[in-house]
């Protein structure tokens, strides 16, 4: 993988089509304006280790007006944006991230009323992040909020556990029916990931949700960091079996799952991924004509993962594409293509 991955504009057209789908709103606060700290702490673990964030400290004559801005930016993203509930809120930490490429801040927002607390992030607008979250909300079975303004995006939280921290501290101890329940989530996650080429899911860019059924604890994966999308030219990127961060699950996968079970979980995974792009249509549609145009990776590695697709896929559409867009476009016609063509049978 790339050290360094360049940042994208947003450029008008897919400006454009934020608007349309109420993503592109006028906000008070830029990414620039966190910069503007003057002073900073490490942030520690329970266990006393860096968690390679800072804690952001401003000046008084800077504090009042971004601290009243966040929570304005918070009623935006989470609600209607009124001024009603603002003095409600109140903003307990603004923690900056010295690790990865996006660099982004991290606010905690806390309701005072009931001490209830949620955080947003706010980053340099991508345009390849943007289309890795977008894509995330279409083709996905999560939906995510977020804003882009110019030369800043807001995110929303996404809760979970961090991959790493749960194989390192629960995935041992669950029994084993919720061991293959994991292995099952994570070939579809591996399947859906490869499909709309989300790439870098190493253990740490991505959470599992344990969610209470009656009778037992379902857990779900969830990726949490869209900055690779569809930027390298290695096909493997795209698939999180080959990080060595996920080895217990790949490891998890041999032991509990035969391969004809591995091969079902795969054709289901493509079967909904089919399903969402056909039942999102227009959506798909729009967002595709702005992404086949659009610069979000290099010549040199459109070209390697064009061939290396065509040759995993023997789908000769490939080798036509000339930009990273147009790659995307013709995996998702496949699996399109593929589930019709079973039905047509």
């Amino acid at each position: 993988m790339s050290k360094k991955k360049p940042n994208f504009t947003v450029n008008a057209q897919l400006s454009d089509y934020l608007k349309a789908y109420n993503r592109n709103i006028k906000i008070p606060i830029f990414y620039d304006d966190l910069l503007r700290f003057s002073s900073s702490v490490k942030v520690m673990d329970d266990s006393g280790e860096d968690t390679l964030w800072v804690r952001a400290y401003y000046d008084e004559y800077d504090r009042d007006d971004i601290e009243y801005s966040l929570k304005k930016v918070y009623t935006i993203l989470l609600s209607d944006g009124g001024e009603e509930t603002i003095q409600y809120l109140t903003i307990d930490a603004i923690d900056y991230c010295t690790f990865g490429n996006s660099k982004p801040f991290r606010v905690k927002v806390r309701n005072i009323l009931n001490d209830n607390y949620t955080y947003l992030y706010v980053k340099r607008a991508d345009a390849s992040r943007v289309y890795g979250l977008e894509l995330e909300h279409i083709l996905s079975p999560n939906r995510i909020n977020f804003l882009v303004y110019k030369s800043t995006l807001i995110e929303e939280h996404i809760a979970g556990i961090p991959g790493d921290e749960f194989i390192k501290r629960d995935l041992d101890t669950l029994s084993e029916r919720a061991k293959s329940q994991i292995a099952k989530e994570f070939v579809k996650f591996n399947e859906r990931c490869m499909m709309r080429l989300l790439g870098d899911m190493r253990s740490y860019n991505y959470v599992i949700i344990p969610i209470h059924d009656f009778d037992n604890v379902i857990y779900k994966i969830r990726a949490i960091d869209f900055d690779q999308q569809c930027f390298e030219g290695n096909l493997k990127v795209y698939k999180p079996q080959f990080f060595k961060e996920n080895r217990a699950m790949v490891n998890l996968v041999r032991e509990k799952l035969q391969d004809s079970s591995v091969e079902q979980y795969k054709k289901e995974e493509r079967s909904v991924m089919a399903k969402r792009i056909i039942s999102s249509h227009d959506r798909i549609k729009d967002v595709m004509e702005c992404m086949v145009e659009d610069t979000i990776s290099l010549p040199e590695k459109i070209k390697t993962l064009k061939l290396q697709l065509q040759d995993f896929t023997t789908d000769s559409k490939f080798k036509h594409c000339t930009t990273m867009g147009q790659v995307v476009q013709v995996a998702l016609d496949f699996v399109q293509r593929n589930y019709e063509n079973v039905f047509d049978r």
